[in-house]
């Protein structure tokens, strides 16, 4: 939950009292078919055997016109139960969760109401007189969207006292005109250890493709309300108090990146842009450099495999080169290759045109591979993993109280890695040295971004600036390279191919990554404006 409502005397006392928080396992389900999905859900084995419950629930998100309850990640919502004939109405208030994972946390409380409207007497048994004080926020809560689905549930009792209910909601949600489907698991924590939802939603995942979900609904509903469905979700670098364990710092800094992931392949199951796409691998390239940053301090032998996602990680790559050759590289190319020649216009158009149709054919790729039931299995046992990692994970020695020691700990680990990129730099013969070094700097950006907090600031800004600088350079003529090869493996214009390979060249030959120049940023580096190649 939000900091500063964590903090609140009355969420501590309220809580404590009456322990209304809620654990639950959120999985979207990519691909799958509303009409036919119950019949699966019932054939699955852990369910099969138990018994099903069915209701319909229409839920009213309220907030204010400048989205205050949004704003503290809080959620207000009327549930009516059952049809218009005979509703039954209850309010319930949800305080934030962790926003980086499947596995959430939230506070919650719920009331019956007599009817369609807000109870300021139910919230007063609530958190919410710390929030609203004097009753203005009350008075100004108006309706945002609204959720209708079919709830479909069925109670999961183990032998080792675990209880889990595991919810199948399909329907919609509205705002105003706009509408999405909603088609989402939600397995939640009645009694046990929260290993059971990873247990069971295991299960389920075997028979079902399954994605971790780090949005609720009420998100969705905000992000829809306001034409934000399907955004590209960016790095956001988590809070590292200086006094954290460094297992800890890792789990924090790995989970805001694996999020990162997972959040945008979900936003491609409903989006075309380009953007998901590109901040999708940067996610996946986070983590994986991070994981490596972290790897003595992490319990790496039980961290599961991750070659289930080869195929999936090949396909988005393959997207991500159509994407950036038909967006960016060739369009700020067109008029040099053009230079009024009609016949040329007219390769450039057939080109552009060849080149958008593949993408679109890669991006209906890419989404039939999130429904591989191995992905999502993946994907969950991986949340799992970071679930798990605690100091606990840290070798004796590094991971102590001392305050400095995350710190120290984060300083050396980076000037390892600085030193790796200089080696890399010095002994660049062709290529393949060549993308290693620009391997090498993008890990040096992504954890100087992660861990910036921790780090001398001029310091870590001036390494930035360098890495920036070097991959940018090295990306431009990768880029063009590519699009020629784009272009020759499409079987179009064969001078399309060989301009765009005398363009890389050209780039090639006016600089060289181990010049100092190459290490200088320039002054738009320098405001962070320097367009960066994925």
């Amino acid at each position: 939950m939000a900091s500063w409502l964590r903090d609140c005397p009355a969420m501590r006392t309220v809580s404590s009292s009456i322990g209304m928080e809620e654990i639950e396992l959120k999985l979207a389900l990519p691909g799958a078919d509303p009409s036919t999905l119950l019949q699966r859900a019932t054939r699955v084995p852990i369910l099969a055997r138990r018994k099903r419950t069915q209701q319909h629930l229409h839920n009213v998100y309220f907030d204010t016109p400048d989205l205050t309850l949004r704003g503290q990640r809080i959620a207000l919502r009327l549930r009516r139960v059952g049809d218009a004939a005979s509703p039954h109405w209850l309010q319930t208030l949800k305080t934030a969760g962790r926003a980086d994972s499947a596995l959430s946390q939230r506070g919650e409380w719920e009331a019956p109401v007599p009817g369609a409207k807000l109870s300021l007497t139910a919230l007063n048994k609530t958190p919410w007189p710390s929030i609203d004080a004097d009753g203005s926020v009350f008075r100004i809560l108006a309706p945002v969207f609204e959720t209708n689905f079919e709830r479909n549930t069925w109670l999961v009792r183990r032998r080792d006292g675990s209880v889990v209910e595991v919810a199948l909601d399909i329907g919609r949600i509205v705002a105003g005109e706009r509408s999405t489907p909603l088609c989402e698991l939600e397995l939640e924590l009645k009694a046990g250890n929260q290993s059971a939802l990873f247990d069971i939603a295991s299960e389920i995942a075997s028979h079902v493709a399954v994605l971790p979900a780090t949005i609720s609904k009420a998100e969705r509903g905000y992000a829809l309300a306001h034409d934000e469905s399907g955004a590209a979700l960016r790095a956001a670098a988590p809070a590292l108090p200086s006094r954290l364990p460094i297992a800890a710092a890792a789990q924090r800094v790995l989970f805001e990146m694996f999020s990162q992931f997972t959040s945008n392949l979900g936003a491609l199951l409903i989006s075309d842009d380009p953007e998901v796409v590109h901040q999708a691998r940067v996610g996946w390239r986070r983590f994986k450099s991070a994981r490596r940053l972290f790897s003595p301090v992490l319990a790496l032998e039980s961290a599961p495999s991750v070659l289930p996602l080869r195929a999936l990680l090949t396909c988005l790559g393959q997207l991500r080169d159509l994407d950036v050759a038909s967006t960016e590289t060739l369009p700020a190319l067109a008029e040099a290759y053009v230079a009024a020649d009609p016949r040329r216009a007219e390769v450039w158009q057939h080109t552009m045109q060849s080149l958008t149709q593949a993408a679109t054919l890669q991006r209906k790729a890419v989404r039939y591979a999130l429904q591989d039931p191995t992905v999502g299995a993946c994907l969950l046992a991986t949340t799992q993993w970071l679930e798990s990692l605690t100091a606990s994970d840290a070798d004796v020695g590094t991971a102590g109280a001392n305050p400095a020691s995350l710190q120290r700990w984060t300083r050396g680990r980076i000037l390892r890695l600085r030193k790796q990129l200089k080696l890399a730099r010095s002994k660049v013969e062709g290529p393949e040295q060549e993308h290693r070094v620009r391997i090498l700097a993008k890990r040096m950006r992504y954890n100087l971004d992660a861990l910036f907090s921790l780090l001398p600031a001029k310091r870590a800004q001036r390494w930035r600036e360098q890495a920036l600088q070097l991959q940018t350079n090295l990306g431009a003529s990768r880029d063009a390279m590519q699009a020629a090869t784009l272009v020759t493996e499409l079987g179009l214009d064969r001078g399309l191919a060989e301009f765009l390979r005398g363009l890389a060249c050209a780039q090639k030959a006016q600089r060289h990554p181990l010049h100092r120049d190459a290490l200088t940023p320039t002054p738009q580096a320098r405001c962070g404006v320097v367009k960066v190649s994925s």
